[in-house]
C-alpha cells in the first residue's frame, strides 16, 4: 500500500469518524488519533454534550455512509420553532412547507458513539488519549503526546486530514506558512448547556416535535428534545453588561433573572442553580482561513478549515457535507491527492464562508425578529409563494435546511427574495391580500429555476 493510500485523521469527533468509513469503504487504511479519551468509557463532560440540528445534508452523508437507519431511534423530528413569550403564550411556526420538512434533534454524544462504533466496525483503527501537539510540513510526521502518560511519540504518516476542530493542531502548524490566511472572529455572547429534566412517566415536558424558543432580544434560551424525555437547554447571553454571565453570579441571581424572564421554563427546571454553576460558559467563534491544503500531504476539514456560530443548525450539516464532497471529488479524479484538495478548497470554501455569515445573521433572527408580528407574516407569505412557484421561490431557510443547494446560491437568491418580500409584504395586513400579480411579476424578473437536489 503506497502513502497516498495510508490516510491519518486528526480528531475522532464527528467528521473523522464519518470520513473514515467512507474512506474504508473505499479500500484506503485509516488511522484516526483523537485527544480525548474514549468516550464510550468514560463519561462526556457536563456542558459539552449539546444536542445539534440534522438535516438534509447530514442525513445524505449519513446514507452514503449507510448509517442513516441506524440513527433513526437517536432523532426526534421538529417540525418547527414554538416561541415562548414571557406570558407563557405559545406561537408555532412551522420550519417547512409541509410535515416532511423537519430538522432533527440528535445528541452530540450519541451520535459520536454510534460513528466511532462504525468507523471500527468498516476496519479504522482509533487511538485515543493521543493529542496531535505538531505536524512535520517537511516529512509529514505527526507528533502525538499520550495525556494519561504524558509519553511523546511521532508516526509516519501517509495523507493527514485535520478534523481537529476550531483549535485544529494541524492549522496551527501550517499558520507557519508564507501566505496562510486566517480570521477567527467571537461573538460578545456566549452559551450554557441546562436541562429539562422528564416527567414522572419520561415524557416531555414541552411539545416534543418543536424546537422551543424563548426570544427575550439581547438573549434568548432554546430547548431540543431528547429520546429519554428530557430537553437539552441553551441559554444565550452576552459575556458582559447588564443582562449577562458577568451579573449571575449568585444562585439568587440566576433564580431571580430566570422567573422575570424565561418563567415558564423555570418551572420545569428543578435543578437549575446546579446546572447553572456545574457547567461551563462556552465561547462561539466563527473562523475563516485559506488555503486549507498543503499540496496533496495535507487538509483541513470541517471546523478545523470554517468553524460556524450554532445560529443556522449547520455545524453539523456543513461537516458531513465536507466528507461527501471530498469523497465525490476523490471518485471522480482518482487517488491524485494535489488535484483533490485544491478542488476541494475552490468547491468549498465560496459555500462555508456563505454559511458563516448566515449563522450570525440568523442570530439576530431568533433573538429578535421571531416573536415579531410582521417577521411571522413574511414567513407565511414565503410558504405561499413556495407552494404557487416550487422550483422558482424557495425560502432561504428550506435552501439551506432542506435542499443540498450550494450555500453561496442560498446566500444570494436569499438576499435577492427578502428585497422581494419587503416590496410585497410593505402594506400587507394578512396573507390572504397577497398581490398575486406583482408577486409574479417580481419572480419572472428576478428569479431562475433552481436545481433541488435529492
Amino acid at each position: 500500500m503506497t502513502a497516498a493510500d495510508r490516510i491519518t485523521l486528526i480528531g475522532a469527533g464527528l467528521n473523522g469518524p464519518l470520513l473514515a468509513i467512507l474512506l474504508r469503504q473505499r479500500g484506503f487504511s485509516v488511522e484516526i488519533y483523537e485527544r480525548r479519551p474514549d468516550m464510550r468509557r468514560v463519561q462526556v463532560s457536563a456542558g459539552r454534550s449539546i444536542n445539534l440540528a440534522l438535516s438534509t445534508r447530514g442525513i445524505h452523508a449519513l446514507q452514503q455512509a449507510g448509517l442513516w437507519e441506524r440513527m433513526r431511534s437517536i432523532i426526534i423530528p421538529m417540525r418547527g420553532r414554538m416561541m415562548h413569550s414571557t406570558a407563557g403564550e405559545l406561537t408555532f411556526q412551522p420550519y417547512g412547507k409541509n410535515e416532511a420538512e423537519v430538522i432533527n434533534s440528535i445528541s452530540r454524544a450519541e451520535l459520536n458513539i454510534a460513528l466511532i462504533n462504525a468507523a471500527e466496525e468498516n476496519g479504522a483503527s482509533i487511538h485515543f488519549n493521543q493529542r496531535c501537539t505538531g505536524y512535520d510540513l517537511k516529512t509529514g510526521a505527526i507528533r502525538v503526546r499520550n495525556d494519561e502518560t504524558s509519553e511523546e511519540a511521532a508516526h509516519e504518516a501517509g495523507v493527514v486530514i485535520g478534523c481537529d476542530g476550531s483549535a485544529s493542531a494541524i492549522r496551527a502548524e501550517m499558520l507557519r506558512l508564507s501566505r496562510f490566511n486566517f480570521s477567527q472572529q467571537y461573538l460578545d455572547y456566549g452559551y450554557k448547556e441546562l436541562t429539562i429534566p422528564a416527567g414522572s412517566n419520561g415524557q416531555h415536558l414541552l411539545e416534543t416535535h418543536a424546537l422551543h424558543i424563548w426570544p427575550r432580544g439581547n438573549h434568548m434560551l432554546i430547548a431540543l428534545p431528547n429520546v429519554d424525555g428530557t430537553f437539552a437547554c441553551i441559554l444565550f447571553l452576552p459575556f458582559e453588561g447588564v443582562d449577562s454571565f458577568a451579573n449571575l453570579t449568585t444562585e439568587a441571581q440566576v433564580i431571580r433573572f430566570f422567573e422575570s424572564r424565561f418563567p415558564d421554563a423555570v418551572l420545569l427546571m428543578p435543578q437549575l442553580a446546579d446546572n447553572y454553576f456545574a457547567n461551563p460558559t462556552g465561547a462561539m467563534v466563527t473562523i475563516k482561513c485559506s488555503p486549507w491544503h498543503m499540496e496533496g500531504r495535507a487538509l483541513l476539514l470541517g471546523d478545523a478549515a470554517h468553524a460556524i456560530v450554532p445560529f443556522f443548525g449547520q455545524g453539523l450539516n456543513c461537516g458531513f457535507e465536507d466528507c461527501t464532497c471530498l469523497i465525490e471529488l476523490l471518485e471522480r479524479r482518482g487517488v491524485d491527492w494535489p488535484r483533490v484538495f485544491a478542488e476541494f478548497e475552490n468547491e468549498r470554501k465560496v459555500n462555508t464562508d456563505a454559511i458563516a455569515d448566515m449563522a450570525i445573521e440568523n442570530f439576530t433572527e431568533m433573538r429578535d425578529q421571531v416573536a415579531d408580528s410582521r417577521f411571522l407574516l413574511r414567513k407565511k407569505v414565503e410558504l405561499a409563494l413556495e407552494a404557487k412557484y416550487p422550483r422558482l421561490f424557495v425560502p432561504k431557510y428550506a435552501m439551506v435546511t432542506f435542499h443540498r443547494i450550494p450555500y453561496s446560491v442560498a446566500q444570494a437568491r436569499g438576499t435577492v427574495q427578502d428585497r422581494m418580500l419587503a416590496e410585497l409584504c410593505e402594506s400587507l395586513d394578512c396573507v390572504e391580500d397577497l398581490d398575486w400579480g406583482k408577486a409574479k411579476w417580481l419572480i419572472g424578473r428576478d428569479l431562475t429555476p433552481l436545481e433541488l437536489r435529492p
